[in-house]
């Protein structure tokens, strides 16, 4: 278990374009699939991360909280599944079934996409605006696996809120940190 830090991608840079299988449903699900919404919240998680699995009842809640507001929510899983049998799409179906995720749970087989939103880590968030445009990526919270912080989810929850209420988020955000992405051998990055 390697401990990275997000790569905090410039803010303003125009959310990648995706299409990807949902683990639930077997739709593809992209990025037309969430326009019209104030904003998007992408994630990158997947099944065997101690560090997903330390916030993951947070991620539901998000799901739950939100899913009556004008917010897009997809989760991501890059890893290499070969390698990484957890993160396999069936058993990344069971977890989003386990934990009643309210929004899409994709399989980027090819990683690609992980490797447009300059992805590093599990958890890693991307908060876009009605435009598509990045406002926030950063941590959940305060919360790490070892530490007695409470997983409230207050830093992404107020970048969310700020967006829905068409108001700045805060610039000055705190790298994410987990497992780095399980890249298949000879698809790391160089980021």
């Amino acid at each position: 278990m390697a401990l990275t830090v997000s790569t905090m991608l410039p803010l303003g840079t125009q959310a990648p374009g995706f299409s990807l299988p949902d683990v639930v449903s077997g739709k593809s699900i992209s990025l037309d699939s969430f326009k019209n919404k104030k904003g998007l919240l992408v994630m990158f998680i997947c099944q065997h991360c101690p560090y997903v699995k330390h916030v993951e009842k947070e991620l539901a809640k998000i799901g739950h909280d939100y899913q009556n507001k004008e917010l897009g929510i997809v989760a991501i899983s890059s890893n290499d599944a070969e390698n990484y049998p957890d993160d396999k799409p069936e058993n990344l179906k069971k977890m989003a079934q386990t934990l009643k995720f309210t929004f899409p749970f994709c399989y980027d087989e090819s990683q690609n996409v992980a490797r447009a939103y300059e992805a590093a880590c599990t958890p890693d968030f991307f908060l876009f605006d009605a435009q598509h445009k990045l406002v926030y990526r950063g941590q959940l919270d305060d919360s790490r696996t070892g530490n007695s912080e409470p997983v409230n989810g207050k830093d992404l929850r107020a970048a969310i809120d700020a967006v829905l209420a068409g108001i700045t988020v805060e610039s000055n955000q705190k790298s994410s940190v987990g497992c780095n992405i399980k890249w298949k051998t000879g698809n790391s990055p160089n980021y």
